[in-house]
């Protein structure tokens, strides 16, 4: 018996020692490789395909995730849960996501999510390419994360948008208050991240992890009588999982709230990073254009914005 295979991974070497594999194995037959699961989830749906070599840390959408696509009985309910739309047109649909929402169905989380209130609002105009469980679902933001998410309307717009995030076009801005003064104005953190061998659920510095880096400017130094704190804002060329919260909180200066990078206690009674999409730019994926949004800020922002 035969088996076709695909190999997904976006390190060459690694997905050419793969496919090398795959060849000289006389019971597979490598259909393609692919070096994003965007790419891989195309092939399945025109092929039959029986075996996937998966990497597990992949951009925008992992492996893990990916995998978690793949069964056709599962069912996503819509929900008529209120969204903050910030812009819609027949493409694509840019919304203000709430802290403390779960952007797509998970373990634990079958309702409630992003894509629940999505599948309300648009119905069947959303791409499928990200499968059943991430209809429409370009990028993603973690659950205490608040801001701005663009949401695909069609097959079309989803590979045009992946691809300007690969090659990184698309210009994301946040905005984060972190513990203590942080001395210099502006600087760069340029440390590779992968996943913790420790704690499955956290992310780390390692030197054989995926490269990412963040750019961030100080905004506003805030000194209380119970602690020091820094309002940054913060540009990411790489889109790694957790990674603005896994930089600041390894120069020594986690983000406040933060549960799994810090202790999560702070004076302001914020729960959950205080950490906020602020803005994107991106060309529209059918006409090119220069598009440019800004959320309007989170409620832990006008606390302190005027200590």
């Amino acid at each position: 018996m035969t088996l076709n295979c695909i190999i997904i991974d976006d390190e060459p070497l690694a997905a050419g020692l793969l496919a090398s594999y795959a060849k000289k194995t006389l019971f597979l037959n490598l259909v393609g490789v692919f070096n994003s699961a965007v790419e891989g989830i195309k092939c399945i749906r025109e092929n039959k395909v029986d075996l996937i070599f998966l990497d597990i840390q992949m951009p925008e959408l992992s492996g893990l995730e990916f995998a978690r696509i793949l069964p056709k009985e599962t069912k996503i309910i819509a929900e008529n849960i209120p969204l903050e739309i910030i812009y819609e047109d027949n493409d694509i649909l840019i919304v203000n996501k709430p802290k403390g929402m779960v952007v797509h169905p998970g373990a634990g989380n079958h309702e409630g999510t992003l894509v629940n209130a999505i599948l309300a609002h648009c119905k069947d105009s959303l791409s499928g390419i990200g499968g059943i469980i991430r209809p429409g679902i370009v990028h993603r933001i973690d659950k205490d994360t608040s801001g701005l998410l663009i949401i695909a309307k069609n097959d079309h717009a989803h590979i045009n948008l992946s691809e300007q995030i690969k090659n990184r076009k698309v210009k994301k801005v946040y905005i984060a208050l972190v513990k203590g003064f942080i001395e210099e104005n502006e600087a760069t953190i340029d440390m590779p991240i992968a996943r913790s061998d420790r704690d499955r659920k956290k992310m780390t510095i390692v030197r054989s992890g995926k490269n990412a880096i963040t750019h961030f400017k100080v905004l506003k130094r805030i000194q209380t009588e119970k602690g020091n704190y820094t309002l940054i804002e913060a540009k990411i060329e790489t889109g790694r999982t957790h990674q603005i919260r896994v930089h600041m909180s390894y120069i020594k200066h986690p983000v406040v709230g933060d549960e799994v990078y810090s202790n999560g206690k702070n004076e302001f009674g914020i729960k959950g990073q205080a950490l906020h999409a602020l803005k994107l730019e991106f060309k529209h994926p059918v006409t090119g254009k220069i598009m440019n949004f800004e959320a309007p800020y989170p409620d832990w922002y006008n606390k302190i914005k005027e200590l």
